[in-house]
C-alpha cells in the first residue's frame, strides 16, 4: 500500500509542476462546472428530475437480477446475442473471440470508459485486430500512448497547442493553430477507417430491459457511424447500465447532458436495438451485448457501497473537486479518476492495489452537491477508508501493534521512548532527522524531530519529586 501510495503521491506532485496541464485542467473545469450551473439554473424542474432519476435507480439496483435477466431475454427477441464477462480478462476474451469468429481486421470504437477499463485495444492488437479510436479526445490519447484523464473528455489534459504538435508527429500533419482545423485533420484521417472497418465497438450509456435496446450519446456523429457502418456490431455495458423502460431513459436524458457539460441534451442520441432488419438499408448484419460484472457485483453485495452503482457517469463530481482540479486523471492510476474513480475502484482491482485513492478527497461534499443521481459519495468514500484500514496488513499492522503494546502501561511507555532515544541517534543532525526508516514519507518535504534523551515525565520526576 505505502508504495502504490507515492505512485499516487508522485502523481500529484507531477501534475503540480506542469504548468501546460494546470492551465488545461482548470479551463476545462471551469467551463464545465461553469456551464453545469447555469443549466441547472434555468431548468427549474432539475430538481425533481434528479430525485425521479435516483428513484429509479435505486429500484433498477435493487432488483438487478430481474432486469438483467429482461435485458438479455430482450436482445435475444430482437436478433442479437448476449454475453456475460465477470471479470476483464473473460470481457477480452468473448471480443477478441467474436472478432476472429467474423474475421475482423479493422475495429474502430467510439468513446467507451468500460473498454479503457478491461484493457480491451491491446488484447485487440495481440490478436491481428487494429483498433481505432473516433472520439477525437480517445483519438488524441490514443496517438499519444496515454490513457484518459477524464470519464468525459479522455483528452481533458491537453492543450490546443500540444494536440497541434502531436498531429505533426503522428499524423505528418501541417502545423495548425485552430481548433477547427485540428478537428478536420482528425477527420480526414478517420474517414477511410470508417469505411473499412468490419467491426464497430461501442459502450453503453443505457440499456433498456424491456426493448433490449442500447443508448448511446455523444456529440460528434462517430459513435453513430460505429454503429452502423460495420457490418458487426460489440457493445460493452458494466452491468448497471440497465434501466427498466424508455419513460425511465427520458428521465436521464435530461440530466445527463446538462451534468456533464451543461447542453439540453446530447448533439447525437442513438437508441440501437438488435442488428438490421431485413427492410433496412443501415445497421450491423449482428449485434452483441456483452455484460461486464469484473468486480460491480462486490459493490452490489454491499449495502452501503452499492450506491456507487447509481453513477451514470457524466464526469460531474471530478469537475467540482478540488483535488482532481489540480491533480487530474492520470495521478489517480485508474481508468476511473476522481470523487466516483476514488469510491468504485478499490472494489474493481481490489483494496491492496487502489489502498490511496479513497484517501484523496478533501470530503467537502462539492461533489455530492453536483451529482444527478444525489450520489453520497463523502460518505462513500469514508466507509472505502474504513474497508482500507481493516485490510492493512504486514509492517502496518505490526506496527499498530507495537503502539498498543507500547502504551499498555506506563513502564512500556518509558523503556519505549529510552529505546526510540538510542535507535534514532544515527539519523540526527542538529537535533533533528532529515532521514529515518518507516519516516520516509514525512521527511520527504519536513525534517522529524528527533527523541529526547530525557523525557518529560522524568524531567518532571527529577525536579518536582
Amino acid at each position: 500500500m505505502e508504495s502504490r501510495s507515492h505512485l499516487f503521491l508522485d502523481g500529484v506532485r507531477k501534475a503540480l509542476d506542469d504548468s501546460n496541464l494546470q492551465q488545461a485542467l482548470g479551463n476545462a473545469t471551469e467551463r464545465f462546472i461553469k456551464s453545469r450551473n447555469d443549466s441547472f439554473a434555468t431548468f427549474p424542474e432539475g430538481e425533481a428530475l434528479r430525485d425521479r432519476a435516483r428513484q429509479i435507480k435505486e429500484d433498477t439496483i435493487a432488483h438487478l437480477d430481474h432486469y438483467l435477466e429482461q435485458l438479455a431475454d430482450s436482445v435475444r427477441r430482437q436478433g442479437g446475442y448476449i454475453h456475460w464477462a465477470a471479470d476483464a480478462s473473460e470481457a477480452r476474451q468473448i471480443i477478441v473471440e467474436l472478432a476472429r469468429q467474423y474475421d475482423s481486421k479493422l475495429a474502430v470504437k467510439s468513446k467507451s470508459m468500460t473498454t479503457e477499463e478491461v484493457g480491451l485495444n491491446e488484447a485487440l492488437e495481440q490478436a491481428g485486430v487494429e483498433p481505432v479510436e473516433t472520439d477525437l479526445g480517445e483519438y488524441i490519447i490514443q496517438l499519444a500512448n496515454e490513457t484518459p484523464s477524464h470519464i468525459i473528455a479522455p483528452a481533458i489534459h491537453k492543450t490546443k497547442d500540444e494536440v497541434a504538435e502531436l498531429f505533426v508527429q503522428k499524423l505528418g500533419s501541417p502545423r495548425l493553430d485552430r481548433h477547427e482545423d485540428l478537428t478536420r485533420e482528425a477527420r480526414r484521417h478517420l474517414r477511410d477507417k470508417f469505411r473499412n472497418a468490419d467491426l464497430g465497438i461501442s459502450g453503453v450509456n443505457f440499456a433498456i430491459a424491456d426493448t433490449g435496446s442500447i443508448v448511446v450519446v455523444e456529440n460528434e456523429g462517430n459513435a453513430r457511424l460505429t454503429t452502423s457502418l460495420p457490418r458487426v456490431h460489440i457493445a460493452l455495458m458494466g452491468m448497471e447500465k440497465v434501466i427498466p423502460d424508455l419513460s425511465s431513459f427520458a428521465a436521464f436524458m435530461r440530466i445527463l447532458a446538462r451534468s456533464a457539460t451543461g447542453q439540453k441534451m446530447g448533439s447525437y442520441v442513438s437508441i440501437i436495438t438488435g442488428p438490421r432488419r431485413r427492410d433496412e438499408e443501415d445497421g450491423p448484419e449482428a449485434f452483441h451485448l456483452v455484460v461486464l460484472d469484473n468486480g460491480r457485483s462486490r459493490l452490489l453485495a454491499d449495502p452501503v457501497l452499492r450506491e456507487s452503482l447509481f453513477c451514470i457517469r457524466c464526469g460531474a463530481c471530478l469537475n467540482a473537486c478540488p483535488v482532481y482540479r489540480h491533480a487530474g486523471g492520470h495521478a489517480f492510476g485508474s481508468v476511473y479518476s476522481g470523487p466516483i474513480g476514488s469510491v468504485i475502484t478499490p472494489s474493481y482491482i481490489g483494496h491492496d492495489k487502489a489502498a490511496e485513492l479513497p484517501f484523496a478527497s478533501t470530503l467537502c461534499g462539492a461533489c455530492r452537491d453536483v451529482c444527478p443521481v444525489r450520489i453520497n459519495i463523502p460518505h462513500l468514500l469514508l466507509e472505502q477508508r474504513k474497508n482500507v484500514v481493516a485490510e492493512v496488513k504486514g509492517k502496518q499492522r505490526r506496527l499498530v501493534r507495537w503502539f498498543a503494546l507500547v502504551n499498555a502501561s506506563e513502564r512500556n511507555y518509558r523503556w519505549a521512548l529510552r529505546l526510540a532515544y538510542w535507535l534514532s541517534r544515527p539519523f540526527v543532525r542538529n537535533g533533528r532527522m532529515p532521514s529515518a526508516p518507516t519516516l520516509s514519507a514525512w521527511t520527504r518535504t519536513r525534517d522529524f524531530p528527533a527523541p529526547a534523551r530525557q523525557s518529560f515525565r522524568d524531567w518532571w520526576r527529577r525536579h518536582h519529586g
